[in-house]
């Protein structure tokens, strides 16, 4: 599977501005990269879905 830029889209939270932050992009087959918007060529990390459903709901839900 393929995390070049070029290949999904990125995007961040809409609150950011033009803050640094991170940026999340959707890949097929199911997994969501995660990669610092500071260095866009930089390593991203991939998670399952399941995974990433569970983690940002972890967050809202104030566990972390």
């Amino acid at each position: 599977m393929s995390t070049r830029s070029s290949d999904v889209q990125w995007f961040k939270s809409s609150t950011s501005g033009n803050d640094e932050c991170v940026e999340v992009a959707w890949f097929g087959g199911g997994r969501v990269g995660v990669r610092d918007s500071k260095n866009p060529v930089g390593p991203a990390l991939l998670f399952t879905s399941e995974d990433w459903i569970a983690f940002t709901a972890a967050i809202r839900d104030g566990k972390y």
